[in-house]
């Protein structure tokens, strides 16, 4: 007859169900990842740069069928203006962003208009250019 001197304590932990759970989990972020993105698409020119920081910026988007976007946002050039005077005095980062098959004037003459609303700071965003050597 066995005792309760007899018995072994089994300590082990079963991590079968942790695995499973986390393979789930994992699964559902691969699948959610990419829809995460948002913005408006746009085919940027390719220069080299440093990359810039994610600070909150507003940002400024001319696609190639010339609409302009203000933070995912379609806007005209007068409106733009109104808003960017309204914020002017915040000294905010604008970063413009244009699609490499608009017209230069229309990039030249948007530039111009944030200039005129009385924002100093305006950056270009680009794609980075891959040096092939």
């Amino acid at each position: 007859m066995k005792t309760n001197r007899d018995r072994n304590v089994l300590s082990e932990i079963n991590v079968t169900p942790f695995v499973d759970v986390m393979l789930v989990l994992l699964v559902i972020f691969m699948v959610t990842a990419p829809l995460l993105q948002q913005g408006v698409d746009v085919n940027l020119p390719k220069a080299k740069g440093k990359e810039l920081p994610p600070e909150e910026r507003i940002s400024l988007v001319i696609k190639r069928d010339r609409t302009i976007y203000m933070n995912d946002t379609p806007i005209t050039i007068s409106q733009m203006r109104q808003k960017l005077e309204a914020i002017s005095k915040l000294n905010p980062n604008i970063f413009l962003k244009a699609d490499k098959d608009v017209p230069y004037g229309l990039v030249v003459e948007v530039m111009g208009e944030i200039k005129e609303a009385g924002i100093e700071k305006l950056g270009m965003i680009t794609e980075p250019k891959l040096d092939m050597k």
